[in-house]
């Protein structure tokens, strides 16, 4: 817990909503200014990537708290998400450029070595082309009035009355909805047949069933990564008020989003050496596309496991449970 909730629980027992919006505000939007200036150097790939981080989750707790903060009119999910967007077209650039190079370049022959370098340095490229884009946008009016305001806001935050609630009192009800949205995600039916009420996980025996299933349905699994980044993110942030059941499935759709992000990612990169090769990889890279297929359907067996688990009754059950099982603040302030 930190310092400053920590005061406030030993003077009064009771934590207030507009407490930890104002922590949570603070501590992100310092993230994002701190690797400012990294970004700009492109020295450190690590800058990019927690700048993004803080973006994204900025971005969550203004959706958390948006209702009982009056923020200036610049400083919102939307604004945010689109400075973030342009950062994370770079870093996801990065991270490709990283994998192929180190993952997958040391397992190739030196004839597709020698190919795939050819698309790595054609990809560097584009990079050059996607950090000019980042350095625009962070030059931008946009990032320039919205930074400046969230700064001033910061000095003086300005809270509705709501921004009194004790935090016991809504914590349910904010994260409910998010939960409730994620488990009702279409995602989680791919591959799956649902039937009066029953639900059944038909066997893909082979890599080229499941190389089907993820090319049609792939567009399912990259949203319900995004709605579990989402929820992640909204759960993280009252972490500290809640037990180790909490923790446990925190830990659970985090790794939802993780996996579901590596299959995403060989998807994008077969785009995209795809649309540098000018070629299908298959043709100019059989090893490549090999091994891109049996890592991809080694990533579908460990997601079913999820799956499985987050469609059981007692899992969801659970989870619903345990967000409704807010900690004691005075058994809270005893254990920390």
């Amino acid at each position: 817990m930190s310092k400053r909730l920590s005061k406030t629980t030993e003077r009064n027992g009771v934590v207030v909503l507009k407490e930890l919006a104002d922590q949570a505000i603070a501590k992100h939007s310092s993230q994002i200014f701190k690797h400012e200036a990294g970004v700009l150097k492109d020295k450190d790939p690590e800058d990019l990537h927690q700048m993004r981080v803080g973006l994204r989750r900025l971005q969550s707790a203004i959706a958390s708290f948006a209702w009982a903060m009056n923020l200036p009119e610049i400083v919102t999910v939307k604004k945010l998400a689109k400075i973030g967007h342009s950062l994370g077209a770079l870093r996801d650039l990065d991270v490709l450029l990283e994998v192929l190079s180190n993952n997958y370049r040391p397992l190739l022959s030196a004839k597709e070595q020698k190919n795939l370098d050819k698309a790595i340095k054609s990809l560097g490229k584009r990079r050059k082309d996607k950090f000019k884009q980042v350095h625009k946008t962070l030059n931008s009016k946009l990032y320039l009035d919205l930074k400046q305001e969230l700064k001033d806001w910061l000095k003086r935050p300005n809270y509705r009355v709501s921004g009194e609630y004790a935090l016991d009192f809504v914590l349910p009800d904010l994260l409910l909805p998010s939960v409730s949205e994620f488990l009702l995600h279409p995602g989680w039916l791919v591959g799956v047949e649902l039937k009066e009420g029953k639900i059944e996980f038909p066997t893909v025996s082979n890599m080229e069933g499941t190389d089907r299933l993820l090319e049609l349905e792939a567009t399912f699994l990259h949203d319900l990564r995004k709605s579990a980044k989402k929820t992640r993110y909204s759960l993280e942030l009252f972490a500290q008020f809640y037990g180790k059941s909490y923790h446990h499935y925190l830990k659970q759709i985090e790794a939802v989003q993780e996996i579901l992000g590596q299959i995403q990612d060989i998807h994008v990169l077969i785009e995209v050496l795809e649309k540098a090769l000018r070629s299908p990889i298959a043709e100019k890279m059989p090893e490549l596309a090999d091994l891109l297929l049996k890592t991809r359907y080694q990533k579908w067996l460990e997601w079913q496991i999820l799956q499985k688990q987050f469609l059981e009754v007692q899992t969801r059950q659970k989870l619903r449970q345990d967000i409704q099982n807010v900690l004691d603040y005075q058994k809270l302030t005893s254990n920390n």
